[in-house]
């Protein structure tokens, strides 16, 4: 498999955690470079459901090792809830390791984010709530603290007490909130970090090593393209880059280490959070789609806005990630609508756009230019090659093909890991 890189190509959610798992199984070591556990994969293995947050889809496979690279952010608390659900199953976790740089969310992180967005008002970005923000803007104004910081107690008691009182001038100054405990705080997180230490190490090494010894080596990519925080629908975007690029600096790794790009997305569209959505459905058919879809985010429950297939955004994708290939998830979820409709491009202020624009407001301006797609009625969640496929869904996967300029080597037509056609 040598190295392979795994994105999302929309707005998050598109399925990813079934191909990684898929991947995975075939890995030597799966990494996670970017973003927390505002992010979720959703893997169903063995008959078992499980719902990842911070740790790599690879910890299902006893020879795989997983790294937590230093562009994660990681919550100390919910990375062990999450560590303890797993070894409740059965699962295994020693082969778990954390890179030193990875910046640790602590409680004045997850205050003040929920502090900011109320703050917002109606102009809320729509954050998860988990601190990532916050975290991300302490680790880029220099101030934040690191996961060897967090291991090493005196360090780690030394800096927090500077951060919160810094942090207390805001809670308390800024939005009249009653200041946080720096003792508390030491007291509790001194317990995760007495728990964590042993999976602290120098990961980059480790990738490094894996890809140079040739090693097959998974780059497990967090939420989408859309959510990039340079080039997606900025402000309603992610605090990192889930992009191919952001693989490089969060895993530690130059790019000619990466063989293989391959990207996700769903045979439609959906997001969760605010921001312009130009082929939402407020209607029956969104209504279908997300519950045949079980339309629902992983992290939050939310239930996420659902479109039709946009091609403009998947053509973003294919060029920003210098995509190699495309998974297709979900197509069997559209079985039984008559009429498919594709965005082929958008109409603003009377003229056709055939790129994704850079600003939001432009963006909120756009209509979606369609083009129709004959459906199909059968079930399709049996299929186990492309010739299996209904004509209509077979000329679906080529139409789309066609638009986005990449070829559609996985079709997903349901959420086992079965069921998937490999071209």
């Amino acid at each position: 498999m040598a190295t392979v890189a795994l994105v999302g190509t929309q707005w998050g959610d598109e399925g990813k955690g079934k191909i990684i798992d898929i991947l995975a199984a075939k890995a030597d070591m799966v990494v996670r470079a970017q973003g927390g556990n505002n992010a979720g994969h959703t893997v169903v293995n063995g008959g078992k459901t499980y719902k990842l947050r911070l740790v790599p889809s690879g910890i299902l496979y006893e020879n795989c090792d997983c790294i937590i690279a230093g562009g994660v952010v990681v919550d100390p608390k919910a990375l062990l809830g999450e560590l303890k659900d797993l070894t409740d199953k059965g699962v295994k976790i020693d082969r778990l390791r954390i890179d030193e740089r990875a910046h640790v969310i602590l409680p004045y992180h997850l205050k003040l984010d929920a502090l900011s967005e109320k703050a917002r008002g109606k102009g809320d970005i729509g954050t998860t709530g988990r601190g990532i923000g916050p975290c991300y803007t302490d680790r880029a104004e220099r101030s934040g603290i690191r996961m060897y910081d967090f291991v090493h107690p005196e360090v780690f008691k030394a800096k927090l007490s500077e951060r919160v009182k810094v942090k207390n001038e805001i809670i308390v100054k800024v939005y009249g909130e009653e200041p946080l405990n720096a003792d508390e705080i030491f007291k509790e997180y001194s317990e995760y970090s007495a728990i964590l230490k042993k999976y602290v190490t120098d990961t980059s090494v480790l990738v490094y090593d894996a890809v140079k010894s040739g090693k097959s080596v998974l780059l497990e990519g967090a939420q989408g393209t859309l959510l990039d925080l340079g080039y997606g629908t900025y402000p309603y975007v992610t605090s990192s880059h889930p992009i191919s690029g952001g693989f490089c600096v969060g895993a530690g790794i130059g790019p000619t280490a990466i063989d293989e790009c391959i990207g996700v997305a769903k045979a439609y569209t959906t997001r969760v959070g605010k921001g312009p959505f130009p082929t939402e459905l407020d209607d029956e058919v969104g209504e279908r789609i997300r519950r045949v879809g079980a339309e629902f985010g992983t992290v939050t429950g939310r239930p996420r806005r659902c479109g039709w297939l946009d091609a403009v955004i998947l053509r973003l994708a294919v060029r920003l990630n210098g995509l190699t290939s495309l998974s297709l998830n979900k197509l069997d979820t559209l079985s039984g609508i008559d009429e498919l409709k594709v965005c082929v491009a958008y109409e603003c202020d009377g003229k056709r756009v055939e790129h994704f624009p850079a600003d939001i407001d432009e963006l909120a301006k756009c209509k979606p230019i369609y083009e129709s797609v004959k459906g199909w009625s059968e079930d399709i969640s049996g299929a186990k090659k492309f010739e299996d496929l209904p004509e209509n869904a077979q000329k679906y996967i080529k139409y789309v093909e066609k638009q986005i300029g990449c070829r559609i080597s996985i079709i997903g037509v349901g959420p086992d890991r079965t069921q998937s056609i490999y071209r």
